[in-house]
């Protein structure tokens, strides 16, 4: 007889040999295609692959997860009911964006599909907690991000080397040359998270080309916001691992790659800030861009004014701003179409995030590649926090990801602390008073007869 893994007995083969049976996971199939999902979304082959354009993939490979995790239910170690808040937060923030599309005063058609759309993003959150239930899947759905957005910034500059700022490049979250060089920002941390935890000295310097690549793809989108939002987040990256991390040569490295990368690929952006002046030898389009931007704020408050309850609805503001553009401030953006309460709900939603990094950091005896990526999910935050002061990023997918990785990185992390195997807690009686007897401790001891 042999024991298997599931403690009962069972007969072992002819042959004598031991024999263990490893239970099948049940989420192997849905991690699968939630993979693929952010494949799809991160990524966007259907941009420079040809022939993909014609398949719906986001569609498919979510739809598939779905299905994988229909399939597993009753057997997964997680279930609907530990949702975190998070979770409820966005459910009812996605609710009152429907309510808000359905009384829009401008486009009620559109708005309803721009919500559909939107509402995609709590299938993909709830997909990731559920599903992430270790470190190493957590790892490879990052993993999956920061390598797509290195594709994605090696694509746009081959294919878009003689087009102003990559725009157009390419489609989706990576048409419009401010919200490429957001999600870049969002993905930098990452990327360098994998470079220091690589054991081996070629996938250090793959990241490291990968990371040049990405520093060029924000300098040739010459996007303002984008710049602020990496020398902010870039310093909470390089507190977190250069400082705290203890790895100064992170601080000469990244000096050193800053100037060289600027000197080389920063003329336009240098112009479109010193364009803010209104000097007429600098990028003109650049001035037009920054009173544009004072237009549309301006505009924003007018419509949270008229509409603050339910707001104009997801995507109307364009049409309402008669200019054809969002307002470049997430939060203007939100309140507009959504109204005050949704920008209340979406702020407690991105606090949480910050509170589970918090406790996080608390935690004590941390793998040091865990504690890695507590600070790059810190610095991702932050630089979504300070970029959506910058640009309209209110539906992007990216920040809500990053918020769903520390929930179910800090529910992991609780699941292995009440494992069985843990060590139990000392006895609270002093060593004096415990039973000794002469076989104690060892294989086959009897208690003693009270």
């Amino acid at each position: 007889m042999a024991i298997g893994d599931n403690g009962n007995v069972v007969p072992a083969e002819v042959s004598g040999r031991h024999t263990s049976f490893k239970a099948a996971d049940p989420t192997r199939m849905a991690f699968f295609w939630l993979s693929g999902f952010f494949v799809v979304y991160c990524a966007r082959p259907e941009d420079w692959v040809p022939g993909l354009k014609f398949f719906p993939l986001a569609k498919i490979t979510a739809i598939l997860a779905m299905w994988g995790l229909f399939t597993a239910l009753g057997r997964t170690t997680r279930t609907m009911k530990d949702l975190p808040k998070e979770s409820r937060l966005l459910l009812i923030m996605i609710g009152l964006l429907y309510v808000g599309a359905f009384l829009s005063p401008v486009w009620k058609g559109g708005a309803v599909n721009h919500t559909t759309d939107f509402s995609k993003i709590y299938i993909a959150w709830v997909l990731v907690y559920l599903l992430i239930t270790t470190f190493d899947r957590l790892r490879r759905i990052i993993f999956i991000q920061a390598f797509s957005v290195v594709v994605v910034c090696a694509v746009a500059i081959v294919k878009g080397h003689s087009m102003p700022r990559l725009e157009g490049v390419l489609g989706g979250i990576y048409s419009n040359p401010n919200d490429l060089a957001f999600a870049i920002v969002l993905s930098l941390p990452f990327a360098l998270a994998f470079m220091v935890t690589a054991r081996n000295a070629v996938i250090k310097v793959l990241w490291l080309c990968g990371m040049l690549v990405m520093a060029v793809a924000i300098f040739m989108t010459a996007s303002r916001a984008g710049f602020i939002d990496l020398v902010i987040s870039g310093s909470v990256t390089l507190y977190f691992f250069a400082i705290k991390g203890k790895r100064p040569y992170l601080l000469v490295a990244t000096a050193l790659v800053g100037v060289v990368v600027m000197g080389a690929f920063g003329g336009k952006l240098y112009d479109r800030f010193a364009a803010l002046s209104g000097d007429s030898t600098t990028d003109q389009s650049a001035y037009g861009s920054y009173e544009d931007r004072k237009y549309l704020m301006v505009r924003a408050l007018d419509a949270i004014e008229h509409y603050p309850i339910f707001g104009i609805g997801v995507h109307n503001f364009p049409t309402y701003s008669l200019i054809w553009h969002d307002p470049h401030m997430t939060y203007l953006q939100i309140c507009a179409e959504g109204g005050i309460a949704v920008l209340i709900l979406y702020l407690m939603f991105f606090w949480s995030g910050f509170k589970n990094l918090k406790i996080l950091r608390q935690t004590k005896n941390l793998d040091p590649d865990i504690v890695l990526f507590i600070g790059a999910l810190q610095s991702s935050l932050v630089g979504f926090v300070v970029g959506a002061c910058f640009a309209p990023e209110a539906y992007q997918f990216f920040p809500y990801f990053a918020v769903a990785f520390t929930a179910t990185l800090l529910r992991t992390i609780k699941e292995q602390d009440q494992e069985p195997g843990s060590a139990p807690p000392p006895p609270k009686k002093p060593r004096h008073f415990l039973e000794v007897y002469a076989d104690h401790g060892t294989t086959g001891a009897v208690s003693p007869v009270r």
